[in-house]
């Protein structure tokens, strides 16, 4: 019912899937207290809690004034070390802030720096939008959170194993700007 309501009605995805749970409460397939129980809630107050740091990273200027400064010591780069620089910084921004966050934040900067230095910034706006779910070193990210707990990880497993995913995202991604996009 919540996919042909979200794929044939073009019903929001938000809004179909809570309306299947919902079915499926009201017509017991699940009971209530089970469907209750199966809610992490530390998961809950930790997404929750990632609100509004990502606002107050944004509002403050911190994001901007740590993206300014790493492009400033890097100088003029060349159009493959800009792209993964901003890789980079827009995965850090979806660690501290949200993946959406992180986009919101960086596409406008990245597209202007990108014109700035003379590449494509259409390019650019691609390598943010995909980066922004470079979120393998932190379970900051929903889907590393909820498999957080059931799987027992903790914080350094995250740490030890995804830096070396977040280094692997990355390059894919340059080499994947380099052949198949003219910078």
């Amino acid at each position: 019912m919540a996919l042909t309501l979200a794929l044939v009605f073009k019903v929001r995805l938000s809004i179909a899937l809570l309306s299947g749970a919902l079915g499926m409460i009201l017509t017991r397939i699940i009971p209530a207290d089970r469907a209750y129980e199966a809610i992490d809630w530390r998961l809950v107050f930790r997404i929750a809690g990632m609100i509004p740091l990502g606002t107050a990273f944004e509002t403050t200027g911190a994001a901007a004034y740590i993206t300014n400064h790493v492009l400033a010591l890097t100088g003029n780069p060349g159009p493959l070390l800009f792209m993964a620089i901003i890789s980079l910084l827009t995965a850090f921004f979806s660690l501290v802030a949200s993946n959406i966050g992180a986009t919101v934040l960086m596409l406008p900067l990245a597209m202007n720096m990108a014109v700035t230095i003379g590449t494509d910034p259409r390019v650019a706006a691609l390598v943010v939008a995909v980066s922004a779910s470079n979120t393998f070193v932190l379970p900051t990210n929903q889907v590393n959170a909820v498999v957080m707990r059931p799987g027992g990880y903790k914080t350094r497993d995250y740490m030890r194993v995804g830096t070396g995913m977040t280094i692997l995202y990355a390059v894919v991604l340059i080499v994947c700007v380099k052949y198949f996009f003219v910078l």
